[in-house]
């Protein structure tokens, strides 16, 4: 089992920052995928990035350049650093680890991006 815990959600201008972060806990193999995915109001859910192994680093085409992801091995804790912030990128955003053939979502943060 593991448990996804993510963090650093709230209400920026449009233009601003946020960094998000998502920290697991339980069985953690080291042949994994952790990713970040957000469902905005009345739309589904999209993959923004992912980090493959700890190594391996993409990102959809929507947030390339603006949202940098990152991983603390030692903390077992991902993040997303969020620049660049546009009113379309309002959603709950979600962490999702996978290993093995098995998925673990969190429960996700609200993201809002308003002047």
């Amino acid at each position: 089992q593991v448990q996804l815990v993510e963090s650093g959600g709230g209400l920026v201008q449009p233009g601003g920052s946020l960094r998000l972060s998502c920290a697991a806990s339980g069985t953690i193999y080291s042949i994994n995928v952790m990713g970040w995915y957000r469902q905005g109001p009345g739309k589904e859910r999209e993959w923004v990035a992912s980090i493959t192994n700890g190594v391996m680093i993409t990102y959809a085409d929507s947030v390339k350049g603006r949202f940098t992801m990152s991983r603390d091995n030692a903390k077992n804790t991902v993040y997303l650093q969020m620049n660049s912030l546009k009113p379309e990128d309002t959603a709950v955003y979600y962490c999702k680890y996978s290993s093995y053939g098995m998925d673990y979502w969190g429960k996700g943060t609200l993201v809002t991006v308003s002047s």
